[in-house]
């Protein structure tokens, strides 16, 4: 670009600004299209044509390079802004402080700042340079200017204030958004409809959905943005129901929802197993014409799968025109978690012959269908070909997956040899894996040395806790257990309470152990006690199940489960599969009374608790009673 100067001083006619207007005229139309090299080029071929720039031709060349993060080109701009005289211009120094900006050099933008000799329309200066700063993570020194603006007497508008908030969705800066929040309101900023929208997308990153919830219901009118940014965050901290509450509130609102707001309505069905309303949610992205966005297709398939539906979950995946890695993760993934870990297999090398290069995600899918399945020798074949064949580094979560996979099978010794071997650290899924293989062949020693290594790692997850409990129950070491107890009162833990649902008629029923309030819960006790008194006559009390007697086990406890269940019984027709959504593992308890429940009313229950799907038929379960 150092053609100009040459330019300059050859051409006189070179010096008439008023034949650039055609060019600037392309230049905004390029900028608008998002065709940033093209606009560059325009300029290159500008200067060749002896046709001189002004001050409206530099923004958008500015904003081209900040797009494209090229900040040398950027600096050769900024000298072509100084030798044009265009300097003093307040738009063409917003641009550069932008550009400058957006190519993460924030001192250099704050030397543009620095060098406004006259303050000319101030405001957009202090509002670009806010912006700067809170783009590049440095709020503190977004707050300082903003306070040396209400200094110079400046008044703070809406950008201000977006500037200000944006910066604030990183963890830790909280405080400083609430400050900002409250100043806000005080300002009179908050009924403005960006403002409102970036305040909740910032209480959302943060974690703090209720202050968000807070800011939402009391925006004076609300767009996509806002409904999606609500939807988003309560889908991402694990609110399912209101996700799908508030969708409902937003389609009484005639809002359209778009891929954005449909995605998370489809991970909270996912979470929920909401089948019924991901169909609806299906139809509707055939009727807005989203069809082809392989993400809600993605999402479909894994909303089918967590709901129990492989056969639609398959039907959806073959419709696929383009299957990518993340579509095949997906159906492996849900053959893997409802036990058909033959038929993950066969995907996984489906997808490699189809010339789809497996990623490290998509193995962890395979290594846990593999080890739900008890394909050992097939689990521990992949995991090696991680390295040897595609060059993968084998993770954590990888490792936690063969762990499981050797304890499962009993070889507890090699699992150990794998953990110390290790070429990562391991975390507290992997000492977590262990434990618990330890509970499934009863080895206390080893137990008791995975616990210290887990709760090292995470000394507020409940889980282990109760595991190496359960551990010292099933040996009937009851000192263990109350070490145990003191330990989780010593350490002010509570364990979960566990919760099941079913989906009727569009909604979500929810029953936590020993409920008592659902509107028909005399019914619904009335049925479980005829169901268990149906099991009692069937049961043979010499039979020893998981170290226990059947006879201590059934009716120990009015789980959550088996109020789901006999909820369903009440209102399904003979012969009707019922699916039930459990948030911690199946007891063993609940477990046989589920196999003998199928037995006598010959029906199919699928439950899916914190690790995977039991399919129950004809008083068996697909889990083959290992889980």
């Amino acid at each position: 670009m150092s053609i100009l100067i040459h330019q300059q001083k050859q051409n006189p006619k070179f010096l008439d600004q008023t034949t650039t207007q055609p060019w600037n005229s392309r230049l905004a139309e390029l900028a608008k299209q998002h065709q940033y090299p093209q606009a560059l080029s325009l300029y290159r071929h500008m200067l060749r044509s002896s046709f001189f720039p002004n001050t409206f031709t530099f923004p958008f060349l500015l904003k081209s390079c900040a797009l494209l993060s090229i900040p040398i080109t950027g600096s050769q701009l900024h000298a072509h802004v100084i030798r044009t005289g265009c300097h003093p211009d307040p738009y063409t120094r917003t641009s550069l402080i932008t550009m400058y900006s957006k190519c993460h050099l924030p001192n250099n933008a704050r030397k543009v700042f620095d060098e406004n000799p006259h303050w000319e329309n101030p405001i957009i200066c202090f509002n670009a340079m806010i912006s700067g700063y809170s783009f590049n993570s440095r709020i503190f020194d977004a707050v300082l200017l903003f306070r040396r603006m209400r200094e110079m007497g400046l008044n703070a508008n809406s950008v201000t204030m977006l500037g200000l908030v944006s910066g604030c969705v990183i963890p830790g800066h909280l405080s400083v958004g609430v400050y900002l929040h409250g100043l806000g309101v005080r300002l009179g900023l908050d009924g403005d409809l960006t403002v409102g929208n970036c305040l909740v997308t910032m209480y959302v990153k943060c974690g703090e959905v209720e202050s968000a919830r807070r800011v939402f219901d009391g925006m004076p009118a609300r767009d996509l943005i806002s409904w999606n940014a609500m939807i988003s965050g309560y889908a991402q901290n694990g609110h399912a129901r209101r996700v799908l509450e508030l969708y409902r509130e937003m389609k009484l609102s005639k809002v359209t929802p778009d891929p954005v707001t449909l995605l998370g309505v489809l991970s909270s069905c996912a979470n929920l197993g909401a089948q019924g309303i991901g169909r609806e949610v299906e139809r509707e992205i055939g009727v807005l014409g989203f069809s082809s966005n392989p993400f809600l297709t993605n999402a479909l398939i894994n909303m089918y799968a967590r709901c129990g539906n492989l056969a639609r979950a398959h039907a959806v995946f073959d419709s696929m025109a383009e299957k990518s890695v993340i579509s095949w993760t997906a159906i492996i993934g849900g053959y893997g978690i409802h036990g058909h870990g033959e038929v993950a297999v066969d995907l996984f090398n489906e997808m490699v012959e189809s010339g789809i290069r497996p990623d490290e995600t998509v193995f962890v899918s395979v290594l846990s269908a593999c080890s739900h399945a008890g394909l050992t020798d097939k689990g521990l074949e992949y995991f090696d070909a991680m390295e040897t064949k595609y060059g993968l580094r084998q993770g954590p979560e990888h490792y936690s997956c063969v762990v499981d996979l050797l304890g499962r099978a009993g070889r507890l010794k090699e699992a150990m040899d794998l953990i110390n071997s290790m070429k990562v650290k391991p975390d507290g899924a992997v000492w977590g894996a262990l434990l618990g293989a330890c509970k499934i062949h009863k080895n206390v020693d080893l137990a008791e040395l995975a616990f210290q290594h887990v709760v090292e790692l995470e000394p507020t997850n409940i889980g282990y806790y109760v595991l190496l409990s359960n551990i010292y129950s099933d040996v009937e070491n009851l000192e263990g257990v109350l070490k145990v107890r003191v330990m989780m009162r010593g350490r002010k833990l509570r364990k979960e309470p566990g919760y099941s649902y079913v989906e009727y008629k569009g909604k979500v029923h929810l029953f936590y152990s020993g409920d008592r309030s659902h509107p028909q819960i005399e019914e619904i006790y009335r049925m479980l006690d005829k169901l268990e008194n149906l099991v009692k006559e069937i049961r043979q009390p010499a039979v020893k199940y998981q170290g226990k007697s059947e006879e201590l086990l059934i009716g120990t406890g009015v789980h959550s489960e088996k109020l789901a269940i006999a909820f369903a019984l009440l209102h399904t027709k003979s012969g009707t599969e019922i699916t039930v959504m459990k948030n911690l593992r199946v007891c063993v308890d609940c477990h046989l009374f589920i196999k003998l429940v199928s037995k006598i009313v010959n029906r199919q229950f699928v439950v899916r608790d914190a690790t995977r799907f039991h399919h129950f038929r004809d008083g068996a379960c697909s889990c083959k009673d290992y889980w």
